[in-house]
């Protein structure tokens, strides 16, 4: 079934996007929680109105988020975090430690819900990256390196 999508789905894609899923997804899920509308003819024509008229608007927040992004990767941050002995931390750094330091290190407020951790725990001591959804087209990678407290 073709639907167009109302918001932001993570692994299904964007707001006004037109896309396939299974009929029972979209009618039983998307649809009654508002996600998503069916795309139909009238549908498709109100939305590429839609589209022309947020042309300008759209590339006015994508070169700001396209600026943030150069101005994120400049940024080297250093997080803290207990060490043991072995060189293990206790538990892990995640998104929301990296937007606390992005805060305070750089005066750059992200949401932590936009941040993802390249490797899939950082568990050690050490450099990593980790990568900023700004925009849909616009992603920025931050590096960061774990030190012991």
């Amino acid at each position: 079934m073709k639907i167009i999508l109302k918001q932001d789905i993570a692994n299904l894609g964007y707001t006004n996007d037109i896309i396939n899923v299974k009929n029972g997804y979209a009618r039983n899920y998307l649809i009654p929680k508002g996600y998503a509308i069916q795309a139909t003819s009238q549908n498709e024509k109100i939305l590429a109105e839609v589209l022309k008229q947020k042309a300008h608007k759209e590339e006015k927040i994508r070169t700001e988020a396209e600026t943030l992004a150069k101005s994120i990767e400049a940024v080297s941050l250093t997080i803290g975090a207990k060490v043991g002995t072995s060189g293990k931390i206790f538990g892990s750094v995640n998104a929301m430690q990296i937007a606390d330091a992005l805060k305070e290190q750089a005066s750059i407020d992200i949401d932590r819900k936009k941040i993802i951790v390249d490797s899939d725990k950082v568990k050690q001591i050490g450099e990593y990256t980790a990568t900023v959804n700004l925009h849909r087209n616009v992603k920025a990678s931050i590096k960061f390196e774990v030190i012991a407290e």
